[in-house]
């Protein structure tokens, strides 16, 4: 075992014993919620490479350009890691929005919430999730069924969540995630249904196909209610996304004989 995978281990076993099982009502409150370490992945991960390898993405599925806030900018969604076989991924760097659908839609700032999220009704209070145009969800629904495990990335720090709702708004933006999520990121910017932030700066991540889905024991239509198993299946899935990274970099590396006179351009961090 290499001293990498020691530590995540002990990482996740450490998880285990403080028993994330939770009683979601109790944390359904807008200034109560899980505290950040439920859902903040293990030290181990190497956030800043994932935010450079996200941020060089460059392959194009279809129906991958959103509109942010309604405006001309547009955000991408890459799937240069969605075909792996372990740690595949979907990305992009976006802002972040706040989203209150499901049994808080009258959160402060949103009169316009909707009662119910894809999957049932999730307490933005509780629920760490975000949110994919609902149009790329319906052109590869296989590995997009919902609950999804998730990382974003912000203020150089990851956190998990679900892929818990979709917009399906005319135009459909990018870049929203809960009322948990994005108070989390974001503490000392008061986000909120109608404040929002704006900095295209956010990296998500989620996560795709039948190993990525957290299960019905740690999730139901309301709550998350086992943060533990939560974090463990983001750190295995982010530890495979990064081999992934360290796949790409390193065949980015390879010198080709046949191109004369180049050499070997090294990856930007």
């Amino acid at each position: 075992m290499s001293l990498r995978t020691a530590i995540l281990a002990a990482s996740c076993l450490s998880s285990i014993a403080f028993g994330q099982t939770v009683d979601g009502s109790s944390y359904n409150k807008p200034s109560g919620g899980p505290p950040a370490s439920f859902f903040a992945a293990a030290s181990t991960i190497n956030v800043g490479a994932v935010k450079t390898a996200v941020a060089h993405a460059t392959g194009v599925p279809k129906k991958a350009v959103y509109d942010v806030n309604g405006a001309s900018t547009k955000v991408t969604i890459h799937d240069d890691y969605m075909t792996k076989p372990t740690g595949a991924a979907i990305v992009y760097v976006s802002n972040m929005n706040v989203d209150c659908d499901g049994i808080d839609y009258k959160c402060k700032g949103n009169p316009d919430g909707q009662s119910d999220t894809d999957n049932g009704e999730l307490a933005a209070y509780e629920v760490p999730w975000v949110v994919i145009p609902e149009n790329f969800q319906k052109a590869y629904p296989d590995i997009l069924p919902g609950n999804n495990v998730a990382a974003v990335i912000c203020n150089d720090k990851m956190f998990y969540g679900i892929y818990g709702d979709s917009d399906g708004d005319t135009p459909e933006d990018i870049g929203e995630a809960s009322w948990l999520m994005a108070r989390t990121c974001f503490p000392d910017e008061d986000l909120n249904g109608n404040s929002g932030h704006d900095a295209l700066d956010v990296t998500y991540i989620v996560f795709v196909g039948k190993d990525s889905i957290l299960p019905d024991s740690a999730v139901n239509s309301k709550y998350i209610t086992d943060f533990t198993k939560l974090r463990s299946m983001g750190n295995k899935l982010m530890t495979a996304f990064e081999s992934n990274i360290d796949n790409k970099t390193s065949k980015s590396n390879v010198f080709d004989p046949k191109k004369r006179g180049t050499l070997p351009v090294p990856f930007q961090g």
